[in-house]
């Protein structure tokens, strides 16, 4: 098995990382109430989704 001649440095080893990252989901704002939902997904505050309401609150 392969062994490394040298071990990896701290800054190495983080530039490797820069990419590894969280993203954020995307939000966009109900067109019924105005609230921030996720996209593609019933509103919670209202229950709309794609101008139809899917459950009654």
């Amino acid at each position: 098995m392969a062994v490394p001649a040298r071990r990896t440095s701290k800054t190495a080893k983080r530039k490797r990382r820069t990419h590894f990252k969280l993203a954020l989901p995307g939000m966009i704002t109900c067109p019924n109430c105005s609230e921030s939902k996720l996209a593609h997904h019933v509103c919670k505050s209202c229950g709309y989704y794609k101008g139809k309401e899917v459950t009654s609150k």
